[in-house]
């Protein structure tokens, strides 16, 4: 599996680039640049990977992380993937915090998919995982590949994603943080923001991890 992370935006988001080493198709994940120049060193990289991107797909509504998807989705013709709790904040400023953000507010396109715990994703012989860890967001979503998981801003390297914003829920958030850590040890940390790291790391090493029982109702 081909992962290339590229971190864009005034808020230093973590925007993925994930394809199938035979076939080539590729998405991206959380596109959260704010200007046509980065989203063309993005995608001139793409191409000479000799990648076709088949989806954009968000973990969650912020603007930070679906900044881009109008640039992607015009220059590439991909649908829009994102969960259904969180799909109506791609077109509404005033639920994705692009005022509070101090973001410039532009016409973002709508969901052309509505994604569900559960659901999978196809790239190429590449099969990726949706797993619905709401609490940053109702609908925020973790993607799980073989031996890695893209958190969005459900659980950072040492941090997990803040609860005090609109449709956040710090009850929620455990309980997503408990079925993440049932994942396996070895397996990779990709978040939405910050480095990379592991299951074990952060099990080891997270104070928000701390004393967590691992949820009997894993994904």
């Amino acid at each position: 599996m081909i992962t290339k992370m590229f971190t864009v935006g005034a808020l230093y988001t973590n925007c993925y680039v994930v394809g199938c080493n035979e076939t080539k198709e590729a998405i991206i994940i959380d596109p959260g640049f704010d200007t046509g120049l980065v989203a063309k060193r993005i995608l001139r990289e793409a191409v000479q990977l000799e990648l076709q991107i088949k989806y954009i797909v968000n973990t969650h509504g912020h603007s930070d992380h679906i900044s881009g998807n109008g640039m992607v989705k015009k220059l590439m013709a991909a649908p829009i993937l994102i969960h259904e709790y969180d799909a109506p904040m791609l077109t509404k400023a005033t639920e994705n915090l692009t005022m509070l953000l101090g973001f410039r507010t532009v016409s973002l396109p709508p969901a052309d998919r509505m994604l569900h715990n559960g659901d999978t994703i196809e790239v190429g012989e590449v099969m990726l995982r949706v797993l619905h860890t709401p609490g940053h967001t109702r609908g925020s979503i973790s993607i799980l590949g073989d031996n890695v998981v893209f958190t969005g801003d459900t659980l950072f390297a040492g941090s997990i994603g803040r609860t005090d914003l609109p449709g956040s829920s710090p009850k929620e958030i455990m309980s997503s943080l408990k079925k993440l850590i049932a994942l396996s040890d070895h397996i990779k940390v990709y978040p939405g923001h910050g480095p990379v790291s592991t299951i074990g790391e952060e099990k080891k090493s997270n104070p928000f991890l701390q004393n967590l029982s691992v949820s009997s109702d894993a994904f």
